[in-house]
Order: C-alpha cells, then sequence, then structure tokens
C-alpha cells in the first residue's frame, strides 16, 4: 500500500485505511494467507528508495514473498489515473 502526499486530493477513496479494506477482501475471496503488508505512507511511487519497497524487494529476493496483491499497479509503480490517461493506457 503506497499513499504521496499528492495522492491525498484525490480523497478517500486511495487511503491506506480503504486499500487496506479492499486487499483484505480480495485476499478473503481468494483464500490467500497474509502474512504481512508492505506500507509507504507518505511517499511517491516514483522513489523506489522508500522503506517498505525495498523491504519487499529483499524480501522477494531472499523467498520470502510467493504472491504481491496491489489494489492497482499504480500504487507500486507511481503512476496516477491521470498520468495513465496522458499516456494513453486509460480513457
Amino acid at each position: 500500500m503506497r499513499l504521496s502526499r499528492d495522492d491525498e486530493n484525490y480523497g478517500d477513496s486511495v487511503s491506506i485505511e480503504t486499500q487496506r479494506t479492499i486487499l483484505q477482501q480480495y485476499a478473503k475471496e481468494q483464500g490467500l494467507h497474509v502474512v504481512g503488508e508492505y506500507v509507504d505512507d507518505g511517499w511517491s511511487g516514483t522513489n523506489f528508495e522508500r522503506p517498505d519497497f525495498q523491504r519487499m524487494m529483499d524480501d522477494m529476493e531472499a523467498g520470502k514473498v510467493n504472491c504481491i496483491v496491489t489494489k492497482d499497479y499504480c500504487a507500486i509503480i507511481g503512476l496516477n489515473q491521470k498520468d495513465l490517461e496522458n499516456q494513453g493506457i486509460l480513457a
């Protein structure tokens, strides 16, 4: 989960708690056992030096992670809907 200061302008729909609720429900529906969370609150997704992103990468490299679930890939790579629209990915 990630929320940059710029994302706060979009309201509660992208809040950390909303993301957590959506992801927990998805995991439950899919029968996934969640063993941890990675949360970078207040960090831009374009900054790959954010603490929990680095922890996630380290855990992946150490073989501790076999599945990552995110509300949308924008949470990881730092693109929002407007960025995607500007790149012609979304209309």
